[in-house]
């Protein structure tokens, strides 16, 4: 940034009185992600939503709280620890914000558990669906668990001794444990830990009992009903569920290893065992035996969380589709298909006479998996060249990819070990294609690849022609049903020329490319967005139209932000979607006055980048990959490309204005960096709920439309539990 617009920028700090402090124009990224947790919290809570649905945004905030230690708390952690006190742009130091995350998680962790036993609870009862302590079981289902204690899980417990002669065993990142406190004159220690191995089930299900009822009993629980059996002659005082999370950052120096297969396979071994960053215990647990399990894993009382509760929500997911009760549930929806085996033509055909734009979920993925399967079978296709960050367990794109490799075409497949909590899939799909003769590529050292490309080279009538998808969101069959986002296929000469020249960059040994119609990170991108800023703020000093509409996950990058306070002071009418975390803060007087933030929860994930500029009466507009964060800017490989056609500007534009006058699930940002959901006024609207019913009514009657993926349920389950994070 220039020193003039820096001080520009200086300028533009203000003070307000709070508790005597001094708040900054930017918010700080790490409470502003727990904010948007606190907005999946109130869908949990939220009495129009379905029971089965409420509880499983209870799920989603447990798992993106598991990663939020895991990832952004252990990284606060280390830098306090290495004496690391210089602020961000919040002007919060390291230990200031641990402190800070510590009040809020605490409150977070509350509301979460009172969600559960004051509102879920109760209803799930009145449903006849039931989560029973062991001692609220009736005789005839104690007697059938004992016997399933006994046969499945008693012989695969171990008990563990806390001694000098047993040192405490090594736990392994948020695996369920039981603390055993021990009493007796002959025992050299008063403490014990049984670890609950993870072959064994978290939910047991009481299957003699009447149909349509659901009685279950946590697998803990019954551990803890029957610990005594473990520990013959000796008197068993008191047991007590845990859990520890830990640092699960891979930790890589690319330039110096030789083989990042093997070294990333070492790293993920090590992730199970990291430092230690968060305690959950039952809240009964005494005070001498917690002091004791914080000592031995080096965390303080700021780092213990008692619970009175499910150790782990997170396990409770399953029942949602286990129940059999459509009316506790969201209404089923099937996409719209877009291009398939009704048309006549194939899907090239269609692509050349125009571009094919899909909106996920709303629109079936199956066009993509269409595109890339009819590559693969088309004789006259003679490479395929594709990006791959995070894909299905059981992934129909690997299967085309590893078949036209095996049938003789030239296929590159660029995958991204790095892709976090993905790497161990990713490892196995690398294994898989190298073996059918695919070239496989892991990308620029020290980037990560999130770009979504697949370049499809097919020799047609009049010369070689090729092929493109681009797309906001990843090639994963399951998330897309899930997640919103975009997909364009074009053979734009321009864009696949572009895309062509970036994989010969990501495998080959070259600058980076000069490119004409997509921007790219790590080189052009943020320069791209900082100059599509400032040209609207000189077109608002002129007296032309201006305006930026933004769709994103997450906006933290501060040089941006400043840009966007200077269009604001200029007059540009600035609207974001911000799904995530948000480290502007609209309406500042003098700042932001004409920024408005929003952030949509809803059935689906927001997951979609769309970026439009004014442009003094000439819109345009960009999807893309890469959200507005240092990272995604500098860090990663991502893409950003127009949108040229006129006629899906104009969708685009009507999908926008949808989002915009949302009043149902959108919240908007106030003048503290919270959010309130709107007031209705005048008519309901669901954005996603119009969405799903225009999908609805595009349907061609007498059409059984089927998504042709074989993605397991279980790898569903997977991506479910990761709703709400950076994908």
């Amino acid at each position: 940034m220039s020193n003039k617009v820096e001080k520009q920028v200086i300028k533009t700090r203000f003070m307000q009185e709070e508790n005597s402090a001094v708040l900054s124009v930017y918010s700080n990224r790490e409470l502003s992600l727990l904010e948007f947790n606190e907005r999946i919290l109130e869908e949990a809570q939220d009495p129009t939503n379905p029971l089965l649905e409420r509880l499983r945004f209870l799920c989603i905030v447990a798992s993106n709280l598991d990663e939020f230690f895991e990832v952004r708390v252990a990284g606060l952690r280390q830098q306090h620890q290495s004496k690391v006190s210089a602020p961000g742009p919040d002007g919060m130091s390291p230990g200031e914000q641990l402190a800070a995350i510590s009040s809020r998680v605490r409150k977070m962790v509350d509301d979460k558990y009172r969600t559960w036993s004051e509102q879920l609870v109760p209803a799930l009862e009145k449903n006849n669906i039931f989560f029973l302590r062991h001692d609220e079981l009736t005789q005839a289902e104690k007697q059938y668990y004992a016997r399933y204690f006994e046969k499945s899980v008693y012989p695969v417990l171990t008990p563990l001794a806390v001694d000098p002669v047993h040192p405490f065993p090594q736990l392994l990142n948020k695996s369920l444990n039981v603390a055993v406190e021990l009493e007796g004159a002959s025992i050299s220690t008063n403490l014990a830990v049984v670890q609950v191995p993870r072959i064994l089930p978290r939910l047991l299900l009481y299957k003699a009992g009447e149909k349509g009822v659901y009685r279950h009993i946590f697998i803990g629980n019954l551990i803890q009903a029957h610990v005594a059996s473990l520990f013959h002659g000796v008197n068993v005082k008191g047991s007590y569920q845990f859990r520890v999370t830990r640092n699960s950052e891979l930790y890589l120096d690319e330039e110096e290893t030789d083989n990042l297969l093997k070294s990333i396979e070492l790293e993920l071994r090590k992730r199970n065992r990291g430092a230690a960053v968060r305690l959950e215990l039952q809240r009964d647990c005494p005070s001498h035996v917690t002091e004791q399990l914080l000592q031995t894993f080096g965390l303080s009382g700021d780092d213990l969380y008692q619970i009175d509760g499910p150790i782990n929500f997170l396990r409770l997911m399953p029942v949602i589709s286990e129940v059999d009760r459509p009316d506790l549930k969201f209404r089923p929806f099937v996409p719209t298909v877009v291009t398939g085996a009704d048309h006549e033509e194939d899907i090239f055909s269609q692509i050349r006479r125009k571009p094919v734009l899909v909106h996920h979920p709303y629109e079936s993925f199956q066009t993509v998996l269409d595109f890339i399967e009819q590559a693969a079978e088309d004789p006259n296709v003679l490479a395929i060249k594709q990006t791959l960050y995070r894909t299905s367990g059981d992934s129909p794109i690997v299967a085309s990819l590893a078949g036209a490799a095996q049938s003789g075409k030239q296929v590159t497949v660029v995958i991204e070990l790095k892709a976090r909590f993905d790497e161990a899939a990713n490892i196995k799909w690398a294994r898989l294609l190298q073996e059918a003769g695919a070239h496989v590529v892991y990308g620029i050292a020290g980037l990560i690849t999130r770009a979504k490309l697949t370049l499809v080279v097919r020799r047609e009538e009049d010369g070689i022609r090729r092929y493109l998808h681009l797309g906001t969101g990843n090639y994963h069959p399951a998330t897309a049903k899930l997640y919103e986002d975009f997909s364009l296929l074009t053979c734009d000469p321009e864009m696949t020329n572009d895309s062509a020249e970036l994989f010969n960059w990501l495998t080959g040994v070259s600058v980076f490319p000069e490119l004409k119609k997509i921007k790219a990170a790590p080189k052009s991108l943020h320069d791209f967005i900082i100059e599509m800023i400032h040209r609207e703020t000189h077109h608002a000093k002129s007296g032309k139209p201006a305006a930026i509409f933004v769709k994103v996950n997450a906006l933290v990058h501060e040089e941006v932000i400043n840009a966007l306070y200077l269009a604001s002071q200029a007059g540009v009418k600035i609207r974001l979607l911000v799904r995530g975390v948000c480290s502007l803060r609209s309406g500042l007087p003098g700042v932001s006055d004409n920024v408005t933030v929003r952030s949509l929860v809803g059935r689906f994930l927001e997951h979609s980048r769309i970026y439009r500029f004014e442009n003094a009466g000439t819109p345009e507009i960009y999807l893309a990959s890469a959200d507005w964060t240092a990272r995604n800017f500098f860090r990663r490989v991502e893409v950003c490309f127009p949108v040229e056609d006129a006629d899906l500007r104009e969708r685009i534009d009507r999908i926008l204005e949808i989002y915009w006058r949302d009043n149902v699930k959108a919240r908007e940002q106030g003048e503290k960096p919270t959010y309130v959901r709107r007031v209705v006024e005048g008519e309901r609207v669901d954005a996603q709920a119009l969405f799903r019913e225009q999908a609805r009514q595009r349907k061609k009657p007498n059409v059984d439309v089927v998504i042709k993926t074989k993605s397991s349920s279980s790898n569903t389950l997977q991506q479910e539990q990761r709703l709400g994070q950076p994908a």
